[in-house]
């Protein structure tokens, strides 16, 4: 695996996110919950983002530009480049019955890709506001809920859950569902495993998720 440059095919806001997406060339797009780094001109360090597309010709990334990194990914226009590496980490088990994808904010941002592949299933989506739920028009089959309402309300723990979000919202779906799939977020410097940047305690034990996630088996 080795850093390649992408052309920029085009950018478009939904809500308060910015959706990327960039000439896909021979990259392989990986499993649903793979992630790749990006990194924008100028910037020293990449950022991980779950491919959130991966249509003919294109991969698109849904971000949220919340500090230099991302506004700088997300300032990109069409006809720019960047750097690319991926795909990284493990994604999600697609072997499952009955799936439900479930997503907080910006942890929705694998599900579009999760729920091609899987055909389409049920989805439950929470957003901090009707402008940030704007995004949920990128998950078939979905119910929406905005706070004060929580996610966790429109689980059915009977489904086979896939999970991404805010880490609150995964420790509150693991309650619910221990066999559920959940992929977790960190920050990221390298990737591979080489930093431990991305290292999180677990049920006491440390997983770096770049390798060992960021999709991890909640039992």
């Amino acid at each position: 695996m080795r850093q390649e440059r992408r052309r920029v095919a085009g950018a478009e806001r939904v809500g308060p996110y910015t959706l990327l997406r960039i000439e896909r060339g021979g990259l392989d797009a990986g499993v649903p919950g793979q992630f790749f780094m990006l990194e924008a001109p100028g910037r020293l360090l990449p950022r991980p983002m779950s491919v959130c597309l991966a249509i003919t010709g294109e991969l698109a990334f849904l971000i949220d530009p919340i500090g230099p990194g991302t506004r700088a990914l997300c300032s990109l226009d069409a006809g720019d480049t960047l750097a690319v590496l991926g795909p990284l980490g493990n994604g999600f088990r697609l072997d499952v019955e009955r799936p439900l994808l479930v997503g907080g904010g910006i942890g929705i941002a694998p599900l579009p890709y999760l729920s091609s592949a899987l055909g389409g299933p049920p989805a439950v989506l929470g957003f901090r506001s009707d402008w940030h739920a704007q995004a949920a028009a990128l998950v078939p089959n979905a119910e929406v809920c905005v706070e004060p309402r929580l996610v966790t309300e429109l689980v059915d723990r009977e489904a086979s859950i896939l999970a991404c979000g805010p880490e609150p919202m995964l420790h509150a779906v693991r309650e619910l569902a221990p066999a559920a799939q959940l992929a977790w977020e960190a920050p990221m410097a390298c990737g591979y495993g080489a930093c431990y940047g991305c290292a999180v305690e677990i049920d006491g034990a440390l997983k770096r998720l770049c390798v060992e996630g960021p999709v991890l088996h909640a039992a």
